[in-house]
C-alpha cells in the first residue's frame, strides 16, 4: 500500500469510526498535522490493525469527541 493510499484509508476508516464525513476528517487531519504524521510514521503504522491506528490518531490530536 502506498503512503497516499494509506492516508486515504485512514481518513475513510476514521470517518466511519467517528461517524463524521470524510471531508471533515480530511480537514481535521490537515489542521492537526495527522497527514504529516501518517506519512512520517507510515513504515511503523501500516503494519498495525486499524484499532491501534485510531487510538494513535486520537492521542495525536488529543481525542476528538463525537
Amino acid at each position: 500500500m502506498s503512503k497516499l493510499s494509506f492516508k486515504a484509508f485512514c481518513i475513510e476508516k476514521y470517518a466511519d469510526y467517528k461517524s463524521i464525513p470524510s471531508n471533515e476528517v480530511f480537514a481535521l487531519f490537515e489542521e492537526k498535522g495527522v497527514l504529516d504524521m501518517l506519512g512520517r510514521d507510515y513504515d511503523i503504522l501500516h503494519g498495525f490493525g486499524f484499532e491501534y491506528i485510531v487510538r494513535d490518531i486520537d492521542e495525536f490530536i488529543g481525542g476528538v469527541q463525537t
